[in-house]
């Protein structure tokens, strides 16, 4: 199984990079009270830093702003989930608890400010891409319900034609969703070569936590000169 990204991706953001962990053995029924602590300790710390700020000015959030600009996406109708996130989480200084791995993911996201997803391996449908959606995409929104296709030329992550994100970072649907029976997880960092430092320590941090629960990790990375990872 691969993941690749359409070159014609980078054709448009040509500074983009992505980190990959492969997460194999994940228990998501046990609770790991370090992981409430943690995403507490993201929540507040952010709440603190940003409370006077407007969060779509930070230089950290107008990276991804400009990228879906680059991809015709209007980030003021279409807001990048890591926007979305530090957004949320200054206006109501709170984020539930969802399971251990996305309140993992989570806390880690707003500590670097980067947007990742945690996708089931075994629900995928072949390779996982990142590509412009054709009219054969399906995408079930959150809470199952009526097709929500996606747009032709749309940048979509997809495993066959099974959509997963739609507008690149900005919303996952009803077949992302991940629970307690989740045991393999595709796991990307979305960033670019000006937060570069940032993905990989990102990546090192996860993988470590993860590797310190008895999870299997691989890592990988793709930009414009390595489309395509493994694993």
């Amino acid at each position: 199984m691969k993941f690749k990204v359409d070159k014609k991706f980078f054709d448009k953001v040509d500074n983009a990079c992505f980190g990959v962990i492969i997460a194999r053995g994940i228990d998501n029924t046990k609770d790991y009270p370090f992981i409430k602590e943690l995403l507490n300790k993201e929540i507040n710390n952010i709440s603190k830093e940003y409370q006077d700020k407007k969060v779509k000015e930070l230089p950290e959030i107008e990276l991804y702003r400009e990228a879906f600009r680059k991809l015709d996406i209007n980030p003021n109708k279409y807001m990048c989930s890591i926007e979305a996130l530090v957004s949320r989480t200054v206006k109501s200084k709170h984020i539930p608890n969802i399971n251990p791995i996305v309140d993992l993911g989570n806390a880690l996201s707003l500590k670097y400010r980067i947007p990742l997803g945690i996708h089931d391996i075994d629900r995928f449908r072949g390779d996982i891409e990142i590509r412009f959606a054709n009219s054969d995409d399906r995408f079930v929104p959150f809470g199952g319900g009526d097709y929500d296709n996606p747009d032709v030329g749309e940048v979509i992550y997809v495993s066959g034609n099974d959509v997963k994100t739609r507008r690149w970072t900005w919303r996952q649907g009803e077949n992302s969703k991940v629970d307690e029976t989740i045991k393999n997880a595709f796991i990307p960092l979305d960033g670019f070569m000006e937060n570069k430092e940032s993905i990989l320590k990102l990546q090192k941090e996860f993988s470590d936590i993860l590797t310190s629960m008895g999870v299997e990790c691989t890592l990988g990375f793709i930009d414009k000169d390595h489309t395509e990872f493994e694993f």
